[in-house]
């Protein structure tokens, strides 16, 4: 079906978030694989298609706003939802105006709610 997300790209640096995130999302019916960094997850993207990004902010070698920028500069395409502890709402309002389509406060959403919302996404 058009529109449906098949492939994740989980990006977070804490290992055992992504893997449970990961697990989760495999769980559900998707493909979802991890990377621990910003400059893990491009080389990634650069190489393999995926529907969905679930990037984290804070991370090292590059940040999500790097990996954002990189995306959007290498003309690949992927839709990015953010996911963060940064709450601010210039966080917030800078990662939608680099093109992520939706953002998380991670200390306030659950994986299942995650996982949850990207089932009922249509892109």
């Amino acid at each position: 079906m058009a529109g449906e997300i098949k492939k994740i790209l989980v990006v977070e640096d804490e290992k055992p978030m992504a893997k449970a995130l990961t697990l989760k999302l495999n769980h559900a019916g998707f493909e979802a694989k991890e990377a621990h960094n910003g400059e893990e997850a491009l080389n990634i993207l650069e190489n393999e298609e995926f529907d969905l990004a679930l990037l984290d902010l804070i991370m090292p070698r590059m940040d999500g706003f790097g990996v954002l920028e990189k995306i959007k500069e290498k003309g690949l395409k992927v839709k990015v939802i953010v996911t963060s502890n940064l709450g601010q709402k210039e966080d917030f309002e800078r990662a939608k105006d680099m093109g992520a389509i939706d953002y998380f406060v991670k200390s306030d959403t659950s994986l299942s709610e995650i996982v949850d919302y990207i089932k009922g996404l249509k892109i």
